[in-house]
């Protein structure tokens, strides 16, 4: 994803990484262009963010950016977008964007899996555990295809996450979710109880790495003026 936006950009020189969290994007934008700004309003995310002599992290909303106009090559918004006042943060795009910069807001999808396991995975996510998702997820499901997204649409590129996993590694990440943890809130842990036990009988062992997916979505465009 960092090559295919880097590639796209007129000039490498300046990116900036809304929304950031640890930093996970900010660091790849990092090896591709001559210095990142990445920004959160979380002082936790921002603690445990990876370090990185390229990027600079700062602590602000995507609503009020603090860097000076005209100056970024690319602008970035990682599984983040869906939760800016995006009217604010447009305005500030179209600000700091040199001539000709690029627009990011991406995002990786609704994980997949073969066979058994990605049925009863998609039964856990799009049935059993929906309702407790917040609102903001369904700009995630749907690709972001009806963020309010004021520019001219480039192609996204097609590309996807894939991991190896164990059971163990797709059980802690499942937890991570806020849905889950919503879940757990509202009294109803038995909804992940019930999805972890009915993974056991599609892994032949704990240990054995099983293929999932996640496809990125998104949009991408040049700044207007």
């Amino acid at each position: 994803l960092a090559d295919a936006l880097a590639e796209r950009c007129l000039k490498t020189e300046d990116a900036l990484d809304v929304g950031c969290g640890s930093g996970q994007l900010s660091v790849l934008l990092a090896d591709r262009f001559d210095k990142v700004t990445a920004t959160d309003p979380s002082e936790t995310q921002l603690e445990n963010a990876t370090v990185h002599p390229c990027v600079s992290y700062l602590s602000e909303p995507a609503e009020q950016i603090g860097l000076p106009d005209a100056l970024v090559d690319l602008i970035t918004a990682a599984q983040a977008a869906h939760w800016f006042d995006l009217d604010a943060f447009y305005r500030e795009v179209r600000r700091v964007a040199r001539p000709g910069a690029l627009l990011a807001l991406v995002s990786y999808g609704v994980p997949t899996m073969e066979g058994k396991l990605g049925e009863r995975l998609a039964k856990f996510y799009w049935r059993d555990i929906h309702v407790h998702w917040p609102e903001g997820r369904k700009q995630v499901e749907e690709g972001y295809r009806t963020l309010p997204f004021p520019f001219e649409d480039q192609v996204m590129p097609a590309l996807t996450i894939t991991r190896e996993w164990s059971l163990g590694q797709l059980i802690a990440y499942v937890c991570t979710w806020s849905a889950a943890k919503r879940a757990l809130a509202a009294g109803d842990a038995a909804v992940v109880d019930d999805f972890v036990r009915d993974l056991a009988p599609f892994w032949e062992r704990p240990d054995q790495p099983q293929t999932i997916r996640w496809p990125i979505v998104g949009r991408v465009a040049r700044v207007d003026a």
